[in-house]
């Protein structure tokens, strides 16, 4: 397997610490971490696998250190690589912005040349509204830290085996 890179935003912690969590399943030597507010734009293209986490923030804010990076990323390639999202809001508080900044960066992403994969099902969440939606599901790993902390671990394993499997082919 290529080596991956993984970039998220955490204000926090919860994101990264998922960050953390899916480097251990792939294995230390083959993943490199990057918090999305200290990482350069040229850190992207050592990497043709990607994963990207962000969190979403008040009504369906993209955290800070994404809303700062996304610009400079404008101009970088990402021809061909293959990208997978997670994403980390509060379905109860915000249901009208549940996971907008998956959502955002879904859309960024989607204008680039390269391959999404992830999606993710939408069974088993209570929300009105979401800028991560695609053809009724997830683009990517739905995760809701305040109030369904304890699926986060049974979702994240089932998602990393359904992109691994898709990392390799």
């Amino acid at each position: 397997m290529a080596n991956i890179g993984i970039f998220y935003g955490s204000s926090t912690g919860n994101t990264e610490a998922i960050a953390e969590d899916i480097r251990e399943y792939f294995g230390p030597s083959e993943v490199d971490i990057f918090d999305i507010a200290t990482a350069q734009p040229t850190d992207f293209a050592r990497y043709s696998l990607l994963i990207f986490g962000a969190s979403t923030w008040g009504l369906g804010a993209l955290q800070d250190d994404w809303e700062v990076m996304l610009p400079k990323l404008q101009k970088i390639d990402f021809d061909n690589k293959t990208i997978a999202l997670y994403g980390l809001g509060d379905q109860d508080t915000y249901p009208d912005t549940f996971l907008d900044a998956m959502g955002v960066l879904y859309a960024f992403f989607a204008e680039k040349n390269c391959q999404i994969i992830g999606s993710w099902p939408v069974e088993g969440y209570i929300f009105k509204g979401s800028k991560a939606l695609q053809k009724g599901r997830f683009v990517g790993l739905a995760l809701d830290e305040d109030t369904q902390s304890e699926l986060t671990q049974p979702r994240l394993k089932q998602w990393l085996g359904d992109i691994y499997n898709a990392f390799n082919e």
